[in-house]
């Protein structure tokens, strides 16, 4: 039996597990210590209490022989996909059709599935720094040889944000096939403007090439001026495709769905040269790997969109954003310098003078008990960085950032 050879290109262990693996050694050791997680983006709220009515209905429903349902449609209940064209696009003057929205449990599975429907030998353009997943599923897939000295894997083209350009690249010079755009961005914060995505969807245009467009943070801006989607900018549903979640929107981290928007306009070319829609691609796959999510979460996730879902949910994204705003303050105050936290839950900061990402860490975790998640773990260029997650309650990010001032104030 032969393994996939690529898996040996990738890092021993994925971010976020090593960073567990290393606050269970940490509290192993200092068993009194209150260590505070502001590492992974993991919601911390409850449930709206909408959501939670709408699930125990659908519950209730699946116990009885009337309304028991088995196999729902592989791309979405119709009373989810219609409330996503409404809320999410009509009311942006956006025009999606029903059969290009795709449900799914995550936006982190399409973002690691959806490489299956390009070509082996397709070219990739990645941020750096850059969410892990884009690069690992291109790893697996076997795009590349082993990474480099520097961390970088030979083929992929890596568009450097950084402090200069406000850590939101330009399009590449170089011919490439597809990249991968997430804007509010994750890791650093910051969010593309309407002129920078209209570059982009330009040169798209121009060079025939593909956006994957990572939305998931989008109900965090708070900007009217800036877009939460890319079809807002014309032309863009002939050269990206769209990302969202409930996970951050609706706190469903643990509940898992969301979608992706693959308009049909937007095409590849075959082996003969013919353009083939993505749209029949992906659901091809999606259909042959996918059986749907649930109609219990699907419920929950339509209840997000009804007038008191939306309400709840506003407020749970109005703390988190709160949160931003106290430790984007509290660590400007304290000498940090600082970026993000305005349009998304996250803080990106410059590591103190001499420590890389991963010697912040383990200080920060040592002097203040405080997790976070060191920027070398998305990519070469997130060296000298470090992620806070806006994501807990008001009382711990509070304590967090006293403990934090106190340490390197």
């Amino acid at each position: 039996m032969r393994i996939n050879e690529h898996y040996a290109k990738l890092p021993a262990s994925y971010l976020f597990p090593e960073i567990g693996r290393r606050v269970r050694s940490f509290a192993a050791a200092h068993p009194d210590a209150k260590v505070i997680r502001l590492g992974i983006g993991d919601v911390t709220e409850p449930l709206a209490p909408a959501i939670v009515e709408a699930m125990h209905a659908a519950v209730d429903e699946m116990g009885t022989r009337e309304s028991f349902r088995g196999y729902g449609p592989e791309q979405g209940y119709d009373f989810l996909v219609e409330a996503i064209r409404a809320n999410d696009y009509k009311a942006r003057g956006i025009d999606i059709a029903a059969d290009e929205i795709f449900v799914s449990d995550g936006s982190k599975c399409d973002s690691g599935n959806v490489q299956e429907i390009f070509a082996h030998a397709a070219k990739i353009a990645i941020t750096d720094p850059v969410y892990p997943v884009y690069v690992d599923s291109n790893v697996m897939a076997g795009r590349t040889d082993a990474a480099g000295a520097d961390g970088r894997y030979p083929g992929f083209t890596y568009l450097v944000g950084d402090e200069a350009n406000g850590f939101q690249p330009e399009p590449p010079s170089t011919p490439v096939d597809v990249v991968y755009l997430c804007s509010p961005n994750n890791p650093t914060g910051t969010v593309a403007t309407r002129d920078q995505l209209t570059r982009w969807v330009e040169w798209a245009k121009r060079t025939d090439s593909v956006i994957l467009f990572d939305a998931a943070y989008e109900s965090y801006i708070s900007d009217p001026s800036l877009p939460h989607s890319i079809y807002e900018i014309p032309g863009a549903k002939d050269v990206a495709l769209e990302l969202r979640s409930f996970s951050k929107r609706a706190g469903f981290t643990g509940v898992r769905c969301a979608f992706m928007v693959v308009p049909k306009g937007v095409t590849g070319l075959d082996p003969e040269g013919k353009r083939v829609a993505l749209n029949t691609l992906w659901a091809r796959r999606h259909t042959t790997k996918f059986n749907g999510a649930s109609y219990i979460v699907q419920k929950g996730a339509a209840a997000a969109y009804s007038p008191a879902g939306l309400a709840q949910t506003n407020a749970q994204i109005e703390l988190y954003m709160e949160n931003a705003r106290l430790l984007r303050e509290g660590l400007t105050a304290a000498g940090f310098t600082i970026f993000g936290g305005v349009h998304a839950p996250y803080i990106w900061l410059r590591t103190p003078a001499g420590l890389t990402s991963w010697q912040f860490f383990d200080r920060l975790l040592e002097t203040a008990n405080v997790v976070g998640t060191p920027g070398a773990g998305f990519g070469p260029a997130g060296e000298g960085y470090f992620r806070l997650s806006a994501f807990n309650s008001r009382a711990n990010v509070e304590e967090a950032i006293a403990r934090i001032r106190k340490a390197f104030g």
